[in-house]
């Protein structure tokens, strides 16, 4: 009952606001709306509703047009800024609209720009699991990795794995797969087995045990929004991978079969995207990039999708095999890096934390200096 008094409440607020506002009208005979939001023409997505009063379209362009079957508006709009007006129906039913407009993805990105390069808080050194461990070398030889690499440059045969662990177990994010060892030979023996798609999280693990196989040190980067404690919980996965002949990491999505390039096709890093986005220069994506045979495109991918996920990043302290399967009684240790943006702030590391179902002990470690996120492999993974 509270709570229905309180909605009340807002509700009679609301129609008071409209009530003592010059509105601008429009008028409809149809309920029928289109709306063109920014560059996107959407065709009868709106339905006009005078019971709500406001009724809300949420933007994040800079401009928005609703067309009625006889009539039109248009709105410069603003971050932060609502926009009020009417829409008339059949000359009787006003139908209280408004238009909020929200920052942009990239918009939020880019005020997270800011680390700390002055931040030295020491953490472990990031470590990549030999080429010689027993499960690495059984995994080389059960999915005859040295054939699917090819016989080609080091960049050619990561971005050939790549495409292998892309072609060869499909992405599912909408159900758990329930694989409970999180390696490469589980996900990827259990999915053709049964016939399912796996989470981004389990491409990355078994791209990242391909790498580590071959050689490579390389890691699996969570890659997570601003907001994503209270109202997005969509977070995506990915991979880096150092490639020594260039000596430096790059970009490697096995989920959308992915890797990003400058305006020059020279591949780029995790920092160096997320800094191109935020500085508005040039990304190219490999055109054969695609999520389940649909092609893959920057405004969507990056500008948008990647653009929010990009806000903080963690990954594992240790690269290696079956590494974040639980219970034996592990420890499993998180590196975050936040940027001086990030409203929630903590302490530097967290207590370890044992958790008595899982037996498993956590510990996490939070930075402000991406020069130690995105160290150079100290002990790179040995052939």
């Amino acid at each position: 009952m509270k709570k229905l008094n309180i909605f009340l409440v807002l509700l009679i607020v609301g129609q008071s606001l409209f009530a003592q506002q010059n509105l601008p009208i429009i008028r409809a005979t149809s309920k029928i709306v289109d709306i063109r939001d920014g560059d996107d023409f959407k065709k009868a997505t709106w339905t006009i509703s005078p019971n709500l009063k406001p009724d809300i379209y949420q933007t994040n362009n800079k401009k928005v047009t609703f067309y009625t079957n006889t009539d039109s508006i248009t709105f410069k709009v603003k971050p932060n800024q609502k926009y009020n007006f009417i829409i008339l129906l059949n000359g009787k039913d006003s139908a209280y609209t408004q238009i909020v407009c929200f920052p942009s993805y990239l918009d939020i990105l880019m005020r997270a720009s800011e680390y700390n390069l002055d931040d030295k808080r020491e953490i472990p050194v990031f470590n990549y699991q030999s080429s010689r461990d027993s499960n690495l070398v059984a995994l080389r030889k059960t999915f005859n990795l040295d054939s699917i690499a090819g016989f080609g440059n080091e960049t050619s045969k990561v971005i050939n794995l790549l495409h292998w662990v892309h072609n060869t177990v499909r992405h599912d994010g909408q159900h758990e797969s329930g694989i409970k060892n999180i390696n490469a030979y589980s996900i990827v023996n259990t999915a053709r087995a049964k016939n399912i798609g796996v989470s981004c999280g389990e491409l990355a693990t078994t791209l990242n045990d391909c790498y580590l196989a071959m050689g490579w040190a390389s890691r699996k980067i969570y890659c997570f929004p601003k907001d994503s404690l209270r109202n997005d919980h969509d977070s995506h996965v990915i991979n880096v991978v150092f490639l020594t002949s260039k000596n430096k990491w790059i970009w490697v999505d096995p989920t959308n079969n992915a890797y990003i390039m400058d305006e020059k096709g020279d591949l780029l890093s995790i920092e160096e995207v997320r800094e191109r986005l935020i500085m508005s220069k040039p990304l190219i994506i490999n055109p054969d990039a695609n999520y389940r045979k649909n092609p893959v495109t920057k405004d969507y991918y990056l500008d948008t999708y990647m653009a929010k996920n990009l806000y903080r990043i963690y990954c594992p302290l240790n690269s290696e095999y079956d590494y974040e399967t639980w219970g034996l009684n592990k420890r499993v240790t998180y590196v975050y890096l936040l940027p001086l943006d990030y409203q929630i702030k903590g302490p530097y590391k967290t207590d370890d934390y044992f958790n008595p179902d899982l037996k498993t002990t956590f510990n996490n470690y939070y930075i402000n200096n991406p020069k130690i996120f995105w160290q150079k492999p100290r002990n790179e993974a040995k052939k």
